[in-house]
């Protein structure tokens, strides 16, 4: 089965949000989108996001696609291996990785529908259901909404909540936004408002994407002590390893990264120092399926649970079944959003789990709209 074409589209779509029931936001939502056609006439669908789409879409199509055409589409290591030297020869974790996810994530699409399985089964079938955490607490909404918000997903049995910390403070900082101080006290009532409306009903987890240094990030956690967080991810910048250790020991709060992370070594290094308690590969974002699962071995190896960090829940849902130390899955409501305008034929969450289809590949197709996008 030989590769015979290869396209990549950058994309910026306007998605309307519901944020559990407190009204409707608008986001604009980016990615690249990757289609992989083969001599049989199979095709897979491959994605990759939190990057410069136009970047990957350009990187694809002229770099690491040209590199596959004519290969077999189902020697996923030959091919992953062959794609790593065209475009990380040096270690880079960067834009090359983002490309390689996107083409791994379509190849095993393809080998899915070849086999006539779905991908989770082909890389264990650990389980036919996850468990998701829904990522809502956004910093375009007040306390107010934040705190009604958790309230309805705790009573649609949602069990486990991701809120947004540190709002972009180091980014910010030099551009008449608030103090890095104003904002740690603003999230500490954030925080303590979502935990009061869910008291006991529902775990709760914070994300600072990376934008707290490790003073202030230290100084929330403190703060926080008391509201039974159940993970503090991506606290500080630079997913910096040995202040991530820190953190974990001077406070006791579980930490969580990765999901931005490009090579296996990166992970080795938090393994290693003890830098984290949950590990999170994204397989649009972390070299696909096929780095992944190395990825997830090393976890085993350090009995460090993986979850699911960086959204797209319905690629990386299969990895969390696939595997037996697999975890949650995020069920973030933009990117959430964007899948519906994307994706046909996709699973729902009911009673803060997913079901895992049993149609071959990924278990879903693009949309009308996005065949066009791609030319197929």
């Amino acid at each position: 089965m030989k590769i015979t074409r290869i396209a990549a589209v950058p994309i910026k779509l306007p998605v309307q949000v519901d944020i559990a029931g407190t009204g409707s936001v608008e986001q604009s939502i980016r990615a690249c989108l990757v289609r992989v056609e083969t001599s049989t006439g199979l095709c897979g669908h491959g994605l990759t996001s939190i990057t410069d789409e136009q970047v990957i879409a350009t990187a694809v199509n002229e770099v690491a696609g040209p590199a596959l055409v004519g290969q077999d589409a189902l020697n996923h290591e030959a091919l992953w291996d062959l794609l790593y030297w065209r475009m990380c020869p040096r270690g880079q974790t960067g834009y090359g990785m983002h490309a390689v996810a996107a083409l791994d994530v379509a190849l095993w699409d393809i080998k899915g529908k070849a086999l006539g399985q779905p991908v989770w089964r082909l890389l264990g079938g650990a389980r036919a259901r996850v468990p998701v955490y829904a990522t809502f607490g956004f910093d375009f909404l007040d306390r107010e909404t934040l705190a009604q918000a958790a309230k309805t997903l705790s009573d649609e049995g949602y069990r486990h909540l991701k809120m947004v910390v540190g709002h972009q403070a180091l980014q910010r900082r030099d551009r008449g936004g608030p103090s890095l101080d104003e904002v740690i006290a603003e999230d500490e009532r954030r925080v303590r408002a979502v935990r009061d409306a869910v008291g006991d009903s529902a775990d709760l987890y914070i994300d600072a994407n990376c934008s707290l240094d490790a003073f202030h990030a230290e100084r929330l956690a403190t703060r926080l002590s008391d509201c039974r967080i159940a993970f503090f991810e991506e606290p500080v910048t630079q997913n910096d390893i040995p202040a991530m250790a820190r953190l974990r020991q001077r406070c006791g709060i579980a930490v969580a990264a990765g999901q931005n992370e490009g090579l296996a070594f990166r992970f080795r290094d938090m393994l290693l120092r003890e830098a984290v308690d949950f590990l999170q590969p994204n397989v649009v974002i972390g070299g696909g399926y096929t780095q992944c699962l190395r990825i997830a071995g090393l976890a085993s190896a350090f009995n460090v649970p993986i979850t699911n960090g960086g959204a797209f829940p319905l690629h990386n849902m299969h990895l969390h079944a696939g595997l037996a130390n697999g975890g949650k899955v995020e069920w973030h409501l933009p990117t959430v959003a964007l899948m519906r305008r994307l994706f046909d034929g996709f699973p729902e969450p009911a009673g803060g789990w997913l079901a895992l289809p049993e149609a071959p590949g990924l278990g879903f197709e693009p949309s009308s709209e996005t065949q066009a996008l791609l030319g197929g």
